[in-house]
């Protein structure tokens, strides 16, 4: 059986060849503040199976990160919370073929 770990990514940042990075645009990264003063950082990352966003695993989190039982997929905490509200699993995927299953009926309906 496969490990959610088997998912993850890395991030590396290496500032030992250049000037590094101000404390608030680390911050507008999203990245720990720590990151500006550090020389290189390393994180593990994933891509949430339901908005595809990239998100920096942070290494103190004491809360478990949320897997969709329906696509069997870590989720962000954003879309973890819209599963919760509407209690619907909606995969990147199913969007995209969705929207291009809605486009080709558009067409169809204007060539007609």
């Amino acid at each position: 059986m496969k490990s959610i770990r088997d998912l993850e990514g890395e991030l590396l940042i290496d500032h030992r060849a250049g000037p590094g990075i101000t404390p608030e645009m680390a911050r507008a990264a999203g990245l720990p503040v720590e990151v500006a003063t550090m020389r290189t950082y390393e994180s593990a990352t994933y891509t949430c199976g339901h908005c595809q966003a990239i998100v920096v695993m942070n290494p103190s989190r004491t809360r478990e990160r949320t897997v969709c039982r329906g696509c069997m997929h870590v989720i962000c905490d954003a879309c973890a919370l819209e599963k919760a509200r509407t209690l619907r699993c909606r995969p990147f995927q199913q969007l995209v073929d969705e929207t291009l299953t809605a486009a080709a009926a558009a067409e169809a309906i204007k060539e007609y």
